[in-house]
């Protein structure tokens, strides 16, 4: 059976999933499924919040394909998978940034050979109550909410000085600020920072790393919507995915990284305008492609016409066209230089 925890959308979901009979025939790795008979085993999958609901999807679709395969899929996080993924504990780890240089290090510590595949986009989105009468934040508003800086202020208008002295407006509305984010194990958590606060930070002599101490660090992306959507002047952020999925129950602020407020979309983020577009990922263990006769099978699959399409059926972006022939083209290499199993 496959174990999906915690999907897309503005309540937490589980999917039972039926098994279906025997496994499709075979197609080239453009399109799914496996080659060479049914494939069987187990993956333990884990990782970003973010990538779980593309990778969920993906198992389900394979699972009702073959279901000699078991699939577990968990999303803690992209950096706690990359802690389980680097001792070998994991077959694939989802990502929402790219491995740091920290983690290559554990991953070589621990003797893991990888490879890094680009499997989508996603726009960061800023949500906050549809009350709040702002449409748009600066990078310069953001850096006075969230950055170091803005620790202690318990009011949008505490952060108006700070804000004028970036350069901002310095007009916040008198509201009461409730900030929930996602905590620093979550790939979302250091993507924010890097695009958003790093540079700010670094022209000031700042922390460049780590958001305001006093916010409320939240377990899963659902819970920063609740707040949002129920609290007057809450302000967080969460991948695209789950803002919309949650609708008019949360504002989506557009964001100026200075050249006028851009609405998060595909069309933003792969044209380069929305500031806080960044890519996907998923990392595969390679040196279990000799041992686990599911693996070259599910990520075949993965890459695939019918695999990669749940990227947009859960509301994230595609990938542009020689992004993914990139992915896919380094995957064939991956899999036909890899040792047959013995």
């Amino acid at each position: 059976m496959t174990k999906i925890r915690g999907l897309a959308g503005a309540g937490a979901l589980m999917l039972a999933i039926a098994l279906v009979g025997a496994a499709c025939s075979s197609s080239g790795s453009s399109s799914g499924a496996s080659s060479g008979g049914d494939p069987s085993g187990s993956l333990n999958i884990s990782g970003s919040s973010t990538v779980e609901p593309i990778t969920s999807l993906v198992a389900e679709d394979f699972q009702g394909a073959n279901s000699g395969v078991d699939i577990s899929v968990d999303g803690p996080g992209t950096t706690d998978g990359f802690v389980l993924f680097c001792k070998g504990q994991t077959d694939i780890s989802d990502a929402s940034r790219q491995i740091s240089d920290d983690e290559k290090k554990a991953c070589s510590d621990g003797g893991v050979h990888y490879v890094e595949l680009a499997i989508g986009r996603d726009a960061l989105t800023v949500v906050g109550n549809p009350s709040n009468p702002l449409n748009c934040l600066s990078l310069a508003d953001l850096y006075a909410l969230f950055s170091s800086e803005a620790k202690g202020f318990s009011s949008w208008s505490d952060a108006n000085a700070l804000d004028s002295e970036l350069g901002g407006k310095g007009s916040f509305p008198d509201l009461p600020l409730t900030i929930v984010a996602p905590g620093t194990e979550s790939g979302t958590y250091g993507s924010f920072i890097d695009l958003a606060i790093k540079s700010i930070a670094q022209d000031r002599n700042k922390p460049d790393d780590t958001l305001r101490p006093d916010y409320q660090s939240a377990a899963g992306d659902n819970v920063i919507i609740n707040n949002a959507g129920g609290t007057e002047g809450a302000l967080g952020f969460v991948g695209f995915s789950y803002a919309q999925n949650a609708g008019g129950q949360v504002k989506e602020f557009q964001v100026d990284g200075g050249d006028g407020c851009v609405a998060p979309s595909a069309a933003s983020v792969n044209d380069g305008t929305y500031p806080l577009g960044r890519t996907l990922y998923i990392y595969v263990n390679t040196d279990k492609l000799a041992s686990n006769p599911a693996l070259k099978p599910f990520v075949d699959y993965y890459l695939g016409d019918e695999g990669i399409s749940a990227v947009t059926q859960v509301q994230y972006i595609a990938l542009p066209t020689d992004e993914l022939q990139t992915s896919r083209s380094t995957w064939q290499t991956t899999e036909s230089s890899a040792s047959p199993s013995t």
